[in-house]
């Protein structure tokens, strides 16, 4: 028999536990990442075929992650010099800032020898987008207007509005030929209230892979400078998108020769296969010395907060192989190679389609585009199709990632592609 006050306790317990609401019961469930349920649904599925061409990292031609040789022998290197884990400073490793910004200004630009570039390590691109977003929400006299391509890289919508930045999109890609709308994307520009800022895609665009000739960009350049817009250039593949370093920074630098005070995001994610090492840097084109000085002071205030200091061990490996003659020439070439397989997947890919399954359709954008990415002008419904039926799984927006296929399995995606696109 309980007792009067072991029933009243019962009693008691009931009556809380119904009462009872957790602090988090109001948070909603959130959508799950796009390209991470491609990858998912891909892990689930059995077939001996199946391709997931959603993630954008680089495989090598058995499919498999690769890894430098001028990485592996930068940490070679490291663990001969016995490195310490000590902190870095704020604004990261001044031997790796050093090289990266000239790698991507190029070496005797004026804003690296004059010293007129303040410039931080950052937390792979993703963490250099948010320290300019929230640089220019704190120090940019203007509105705080940005304006992104339609389409754009996803995360780029969420890091500026996080920001506290009023984020609009002007033209760029064109459904109707896979390219770029380039009298669309000068008429928004033109329309853009005075002094918005303007993100753009360096090189290798994500997720279209289209980008603007040499000719476009001076055009695009023309029209920014009228308006007196502020360029924010995003830099995810330097040499990653056609093999050669110089020739995927001409928009960069040839802002910068025309007089654009740009601000830069910039990662070695995928031009040294450092995707886990989370290695980039941020930079600001100054007016001298002086305001470069006030610029990091700037910049060291609004990171410290956030993240403190960089994690030091990506730094090491770029700042070795960059810094050493023999390994920054042989990542030049590692780089090229990588670039070339996709290139090369490319050719392959468009060819079965043309060649092999005598496909109608004009698939010229497949090799007019560049980088990791190809917008294969799939709908949905051909998505879901290519999905269920040939077991290939890219994103809804037909987004392909050039490096999930290989020269055992392009066949077999053209014909998938073929399949699902020729009604």
């Amino acid at each position: 028999m309980l007792s009067n006050i072991s029933k009243a306790t019962i009693k008691s317990n009931r009556i809380l536990s119904r009462a009872f609401i957790s602090t988090w019961n109001s948070v909603p469930q959130g959508p799950p990442d796009a390209i991470l349920g491609v990858t998912e649904a891909f892990k689930r599925d059995s077939s001996p075929n199946k391709m997931n061409l959603g993630v954008g990292a680089y495989r090598d031609d058995d499919g498999k992650p690769f890894v430098l040789s001028s990485v592996k022998k930068a940490e070679k290197v490291m663990m001969e010099n016995n490195l310490d884990k000590e902190y870095a400073g704020i604004t990261g490793s001044p031997s790796f800032t050093k090289a990266a910004g000239a790698l991507a200004y190029g070496d005797s630009n004026p804003v690296i020898t004059e010293n007129r570039l303040a410039i931080t390590q950052s937390i792979s691109g993703t963490g250099a987008l948010r320290i300019g977003g929230e640089f220019l929400n704190a120090w940019y006299p203007h509105a705080k207007n940005i304006i992104v391509p339609n389409p754009t890289w996803g995360n780029h919508i969420p890091i500026m509005k996080n920001s506290g930045l009023q984020l609009e999109k002007y033209t760029y890609f064109d459904k109707n030929t896979n390219g770029l709308n380039i009298n669309g994307m000068l008429e928004d520009l033109h329309k853009a209230p005075k002094h918005t800022v303007v993100l753009l895609h360096a090189c290798a665009h994500n997720p279209t892979g289209v980008d603007p000739t040499q000719e476009q960009w001076n055009q695009i350049s023309k029209v920014i400078k009228e308006r007196e817009h502020f360029p924010f250039f995003d830099m995810a593949y330097q040499g990653f998108a056609s093999g050669d370093c110089t020739r995927d920074a001409y928009a960069l630098r040839k802002f910068v020769e025309e007089g654009h005070q740009v601000i830069l995001a910039q990662s070695f994610a995928k031009n040294m296969g450092l995707y886990g090492e989370r290695v980039g840097s941020f930079s600001v084109v100054c007016a001298d010395a002086e305001e470069r000085a006030r610029v990091e002071s700037q910049l060291k205030i609004i990171i410290r907060p956030m993240y403190s200091n960089p994690p030091i061990h990506g730094a090491h490996i770029v700042s070795t192989v960059l810094n050493t003659p023999e390994l920054k020439n042989e990542w030049l070439s590692e780089v090229k190679l990588m670039a070339d397989r996709i290139i090369t997947m490319r050719l392959k890919l468009r060819e079965h389609l043309e060649k092999d399954f005598g496909s109608k359709k004009d698939w010229s954008h497949i090799t007019n585009q560049i980088g990791m990415f190809c917008y294969s002008g799939m709908s949905p419904e051909q998505v879901n199709k290519i999905k269920s039926d040939w077991h290939v799984y890219l994103t809804q927006d037909g987004r392909i990632s050039m490096a999930g296929m290989s020269s055992a399995n392009v066949k077999y995606l053209a014909e998938a592609i073929h399949n699902v696109t020729k009604d």
